[in-house]
């Protein structure tokens, strides 16, 4: 096999994307052969503008089923991905899964479980995992140079939305449809990498406001608290409804500080293990010496083609994901976890009852509005 053939099942902003830009050739492993969409409209917009082989389907399972992809990529409503995942897998076809593996755990598990019965590749699309700063954060954090982690801070408000945008699909931002706002929508990035380069707290206590600046039934305003099982503590924000956003990930360690911001890696450097300063220094106001500078990267940011690039390649050569499709869980359990925080108003523990969880989802799922979507379909270039 020199190509793979691929299936995009979704054609909404995001599977749009991806398959404009795969017809550029941007991955030349990767030959589109397929779409599916249940809205005529994108089935007749595929129908003009993509290649005459390219084969159109109403339902994704068909076009699973109809032998004209090895792999899939699943761009859909949230609350299908697990589903349309295991079909995939059990069908013998790899799976791209965009972001988030699903919206409650519980089902996210048995995709999980339905890929480790399989010998198909499974991806997730954490395209923020191939920004090199993150990718050096993970490193200098991972690799313990640093020391233990102590605090983590970010306040991520650049993810600005306006009202079309919330109007566009009928699905978008209702517990329905969706399952969630700013953290199911655009933070699953956040929430894995928060987990990727930190670890997983323990302890979670959010501030979640629904429709607080838009006319929607979801979260678009979150302030969340963490404790980690080391005894680090960490804030998270975010909102759909600031402008101009900020976007500045900091990490306190024992051995200095990283600060995230403006598409630069600051590096706070001590001279010496703070614990050990802090005990030893006669001084009152004694503070360790720091230098700082801006840590170099090998400057590549592939974003989602890098992603599918490396989805390819372990399909035709075995060389490594960016982002294996198991872990999707992992973030996942940290916007479930600041979710239900958030409806009980109180501090939850991680690993939560994922039983409680769905009930209190099922809850604003009954109660959840029949909305038309104007069917706007937007350019997501950056907007990442």
């Amino acid at each position: 096999m020199e190509q793979v053939r691929l299936g995009i099942v979704g054609l909404g902003n995001m599977g749009t994307g991806h398959c404009k830009n795969l017809l550029k050739g941007e991955v030349p492993e990767i030959a589109v052969t397929a779409i599916a969409d249940r809205q005529e409209n994108r089935r007749t917009w595929a129908r003009t503008h993509l290649p005459e082989s390219v084969a159109v389907y109403e339902e994704g399972i068909d076009l699973m089923a109809a032998d004209v992809c090895d792999a899939v990529l699943i761009a859909v409503p949230h609350y299908q991905h697990p589903e349309l995942t295991i079909y995939g897998l059990e069908h013998g076809l790899h799976v791209l899964c965009e972001k988030p593996a699903g919206v409650y755990t519980r089902q996210v598990r048995e995709m999980n479980e339905a890929a480790q019965k399989s010998d198909r590749v499974f991806a997730m699309m954490f395209n923020q995992r191939t920004n090199c700063i993150y990718r050096k954060m993970h490193q200098l954090v991972t690799g313990g140079e640093l020391g233990a982690i102590k605090r983590v801070n970010w306040i991520v408000t650049d993810w600005y939305r306006t009202q079309s945008y919330y109007d566009s699909g009928s699905w978008r931002a209702t517990w329905d449809g969706e399952g969630g706002g700013v953290l199911l929508n655009q933070c699953p990035h956040n929430m894995d990498l928060l987990q990727w380069i930190c670890g997983m707290p323990d302890q979670v206590q959010a501030f979640c406001h629904n429709g607080k600046w838009h006319d929607i039934e979801v979260e678009d305003d979150v302030t969340a608290y963490m404790e980690y099982p080391g005894g680090a503590t960490g804030v998270f924000v975010t909102t759909t409804a600031d402008a101009p956003g900020t976007n500045r990930f900091e990490i306190t360690l024992e051995m200095g500080k990283l600060v995230c911001e403006h598409d630069k890696l600051l590096l706070y450097k001590l001279s010496e293990n703070e614990r050990v300063f802090c005990k030893r220094a006669k001084g009152g106001f004694d503070v360790p010496e720091c230098t700082v500078t801006e840590v170099p990267t090998d400057g590549i940011n592939e974003q989602h083609m890098g992603v599918i690039k490396a989805f390819a390649g372990r399909i035709l050569h075995g060389t490594p994901l960016i982002a294996e499709g198991v872990e999707g869980i992992h973030g996942l359990t940290l916007s479930n976890a600041m979710h239900l925080s958030s409806w009980l108003g109180r501090k939850v523990s991680i690993p939560f009852d994922e039983d409680l969880f769905l009930a209190e989802l099922d809850k604003r799922r009954k109660a959840s509005r029949k909305k038309e979507g104007t069917g706007v379909v937007f350019d997501t270039e950056g907007s990442y």
